[in-house]
């Protein structure tokens, strides 16, 4: 059977491979080839930012504004992540359906909470941002929501998986000695997903320190909204002193990550 169907597959990815293709050329001739294309002044800036890049504004103030701008980038994720790690929990662990016992109870249980997870995190956190600045105003509520209502629900989407495709073998073990639904899912599913979900939020943390930055671009302070005020100023040399803090902080968090996951496999 699989021999009689492998012909049909090779036939699929061709097409498909065409589609793109086509999509692809399409694309191009669909573009206005001329001169305006390209800024006139293009070559100019690629110049001066080039410059910054290369000579950094390393200035006292403007290495102290950078540092206090980095503290306040990364207490928006981690108190961001502490709000999306709860929502995570709440409907990831409800999203999964593993404490239903009714057959039906868990179908619609697992559709409306996956559903309210699946909603959250289609809107993007900058425009979370823009909606509680509205609400709010300049506040750092607005910045912690708008991080932890989104990614809580990628958070909760993969707990909810992670969750579901537990071995079962283990978990109808505990049943069998007696355990409740809720006893399997302390002593059972959390254990067995634990490393691969500090793993996973530890990446999400990453993620979220450059989505604060780039929060702070409405107004909200970090070093988002002193890169912002730097590029208005055409200080390309201040941009990279800011773009470098910037780098150093998700270096920093990638090898406590790697770090992290080590010691847990260990």
């Amino acid at each position: 059977m699989k021999e009689l169907l492998a012909p049909l597959k090779t036939h699929n990815r061709s097409v498909l491979t065409l589609l793109l293709l086509a999509a692809f050329i399409w694309s191009l001739f669909s573009v206005t080839w001329s001169r305006d294309l390209v800024h006139a002044g293009g070559w100019t800036t690629t110049v001066q930012i080039f410059e910054g890049l290369i000579k950094p504004d390393l200035s006292p103030e403007i290495v102290a504004l950078a540092i206090e701008s980095s503290w306040v980038t990364v207490v928006y994720a981690v108190t961001g992540m502490t709000v999306a790690l709860i929502i995570a929990f709440i409907f990831g662990i409800l999203g999964s359906g593993v404490l239903f016992s009714s057959h039906a109870v868990r179908v619609i249980a697992m559709g409306i909470f996956r559903g309210i997870l699946a909603t959250i995190r289609a809107i993007h956190e900058l425009v979370w941002a823009l909606l509680f600045v509205a609400v709010i105003g300049l506040s750092p509520y607005a910045a912690v929501f708008a991080l932890g209502i989104p990614y809580g629900g990628i958070l909760g989407r993969i707990l909810a998986d992670m969750i579901n495709d537990v071995p079962k073998e283990p978990i109808q073990a505990l049943r069998a000695a007696g355990a409740s639904r809720l006893q399997c899912l302390l002593y059972g599913y959390l254990p067995l997903v634990r490393a691969n979900m500090i793993s996973y939020t530890m990446y999400r943390f990453e993620c979220s320190i450059r989505s604060s930055a780039i929060m702070s671009f409405v107004g909200l302070g970090g070093l988002g909204y002193q890169i912002q005020l730097s590029l208005s100023d055409l200080n390309y040399d201040e941009v990279w002193t800011f773009l470098f803090f910037l780098i150093a902080i998700v270096v920093l968090i990638d090898a406590w990550s790697n770090s992290l996951r080590k010691r847990l496999v260990l």
